[in-house]
């Protein structure tokens, strides 16, 4: 399989979630059917549904997390020599040609984007538009509504 991007935060945050998962909410779960089977028949026990339903989807979170980070090729653009050139990681200041808006986005693998945080997916197009540009040059992103053409104003690797 081929290797997906992520930042060293994206990585971080996963880890982290997954310990959650592992440590805290796993034996919750375990517990909380221990407790239903208690009660009785199993075929009429709502709680003990409930349980299980969650241990289902908690052990299938574990599992996608692990396949994320074991598929994961990690980047941390802080130790990349900086120069003028977009690439996954860093974070570009865009200038909208026909607003004069300027927008700072941080490209960042899929599982990471957050459009509210200006993160935005290295597979969405306005990305795919930057990456291989440099500061000065201009990018034709389509969409819905038409061409925008951005303005590269500066690239930092942070």
């Amino acid at each position: 399989m081929s290797k997906v991007p992520m930042t060293v935060e994206g990585a971080k945050a996963l880890e982290t979630e997954l310990e959650q998962l592992k440590k805290v909410d796993r034996p919750r779960i375990v517990a909380a059917i221990a407790e239903a089977r208690e009660h009785g028949d199993l075929k009429e026990n709502a709680e003990y549904h409930a349980a299980r339903e969650q241990q289902s989807f908690c052990e299938g979170r574990i599992q996608e997390i692990e396949g994320k980070l074991s598929n994961a090729q990690i980047i941390d653009v802080t130790k990349l020599p900086a120069s003028d050139k977009v690439i996954f990681g860093v974070t570009v200041d865009i200038l909208n040609l026909d607003t004069d808006e300027i927008v700072t986005y941080r490209i960042v693998g899929d599982d990471e984007a957050d459009v509210k945080a200006n993160k935005i997916s290295i597979s969405s197009p306005i990305a795919r538009g930057l990456i291989g540009k440099e500061v000065g040059d201009v990018a034709m992103i389509q969409t819905p509504g038409g061409t925008v053409e951005y303005e590269i104003d500066a690239v930092r690797y942070i």
